[in-house]
């Protein structure tokens, strides 16, 4: 079974020793310059199958003076292979509907259609071969056997089952791992109570969802007279949006639930997400799982590698996947990586020590800092008093940038007055300025008067672009 082969084979029935921590001890401990020469030949593989299958990569690579009997480093694959775009894939599905010019099987071939919501312009289409799936499959179960779970365990899946793949690919995951898979869903009205009661009454070895809804179902488990550590999971692990690997809200989960908590994602195209995971021994942070998905994080601008210890946007390039094999795909997120020998697990891959920082476009300038919402986040889920939820209203007045959040304060901050909010407030105002270094407005708003969410939490609302419309209208430009 740990024959690297391309296109990948499975094995249904392997299961690893149950005495190894590894579910491939040879590919997941072996010495790291090994791997890279490993990796250059599936590369080689990669490229040649999508070359002769793809209309889309033929074309780009031509353009680009790239044919894959070029590659003969990894140092070739940054310098001649140019990075796909989410642009790329729009226009190439709309070129050639209903998949792209970048499917590589017979459209007779599609086991399941993903795709993206489409909320923010056209969506786009996932086409998933039989064999593909099975490598979803398989993925998703190595790397949950390395989080400890277990044939037998029972693994509760609360994130939506529509277009979105996580949810999939966690339950196929599950499945794989020949765990008891409990696909619970999310996003119906009063779910979140129904969760905490299945939960209570099941006690799953492990959950799967995002940080946001993990939270509020602790808030809501509480109201419910349950206690999240009496569920007694093992483990949560986590995709979706930033946070598992930001310590204030990693910390702040592990002591709610009493359990381990894990930080897995990548994007959607690349299914299986996470080539980016925790294991266990490893807790913080997420492992780049290179011999599932290459993954190269580069300059923003130049998309070329970066050295460890620095800053980056991942490049994604699937290894084992053959229907839309995406191959150098730029994330367009932040990051940090590192590879310092072994990890405690013993696996030797480089890691991503805080995780996903957030999207770079989702980063915004207050009068030139640069600032992410997750360090906001951050920042409230460590002080005391935090009622669960919160918006970041950016505006502008005048020529001047305005930082505003509006927090809730918890219970008991309410119940003692008027005195004991005014220091939340000031708290939170001076716990953002040292983190942020700009003057920030803090709103208290009553508990639960905010909406919450059982899926990507979305917290960010930037009036800029509306005053600047309300400008241009009255000076007629």
């Amino acid at each position: 079974m740990e024959d690297w082969s391309f296109p990948p084979k499975f094995n249904p029935d392997y299961l690893p020793d149950p005495s190894s921590p590894y579910w491939f001890p040879k590919r997941e401990t072996m010495d790291p310059g090994e791997r890279e020469k490993a990796i250059l030949e599936r590369l080689k593989d990669v490229t040649r199958y999508a070359y002769a299958k793809s209309p889309f990569y033929k074309k780009k690579w031509d353009d680009a003076g790239f044919h894959p009997d070029h590659l003969k480093s990894l140092e070739d694959f940054e310098d001649k292979v140019p990075v796909v775009t989410k642009k790329d894939l729009r226009e190439a599905q709309a070129r050639a509907p209903k998949f792209g010019d970048y499917l590589c099987i017979p459209e007779s071939e599609i086991h399941h259609i993903h795709g993206t919501s489409g909320t923010t312009g056209t969506p786009t289409v996932f086409a998933i071969s039989r064999n593909d799936w099975d490598a979803i499959a398989n993925a998703h179960a190595r790397i949950m056997y390395g989080m400890g779970l277990r044939p037998g365990d029972m693994i509760f899946v609360a994130a939506i089952f529509s277009l979105y793949l996580g949810s999939w690919g966690a339950l196929i995951g599950a499945e794989r791992l020949r765990a008891k898979a409990f696909p619970f869903g999310a996003g119906a009205a009063g779910m979140s109570a129904r969760a905490a009661q299945w939960l209570d009454q099941m006690k799953p070895t492990a959950f799967y969802g995002t940080p946001s809804f993990a939270l509020h179902l602790a808030e809501v488990a509480h109201e419910e007279g349950l206690d999240p550590r009496n569920f007694g999971l093992k483990c949560l692990f986590f995709s979706g949006e930033p946070g598992a690997s930001i310590p204030g809200i990693r910390d702040k989960i592990k002591d709610l639930y009493g359990s381990q908590v894990y930080d897995s994602g990548s994007m959607a195209e690349m299914s299986p997400w996470m080539n980016c995971a925790g294991s266990e021994g490893t807790p913080e942070g997420m492992l780049l799982w290179q011999d599932i998905v290459y993954t190269e994080v580069c300059d923003p601008e130049k998309f070329r590698r970066v050295p460890y210890g620095e800053k980056g946007t991942p490049v994604y390039t699937h290894l084992e996947r053959t229907s839309q094999p995406m191959i150098r795909l730029l994330s367009g997120d932040l990051t940090e990586w590192r590879y310092d020998g072994p990890a405690p697990c013993g696996r030797t891959y480089p890691h991503l020590p805080n995780g996903i920082f957030g999207r770079i476009d989702d980063q915004f300038t207050i009068r030139g800092e640069n600032i992410y919402p997750s360090e906001i986040d951050a920042v409230l889920n460590k002080t005391d008093g935090y009622g669960g939820e919160h918006r970041i209203i950016v505006s502008r007045a005048g020529t001047m940038d305005e930082l505003l959040v509006r927090v809730e304060a918890d219970t008991q901050v309410h119940e003692r007055g008027e005195k004991a909010l005014a220091d939340f407030q000031n708290t939170v105002a001076a716990n953002l300025q040292r983190v942020l270094g700009v003057r920030t407005k803090v709103e208290v708003v009553p508990l639960n008067s905010i909406p919450r969410t059982d899926f990507k939490a979305r917290r960010v609302i930037d009036d800029r672009e509306v005053f600047q419309e309300m400008q241009n209208k009255m000076t007629g430009s």
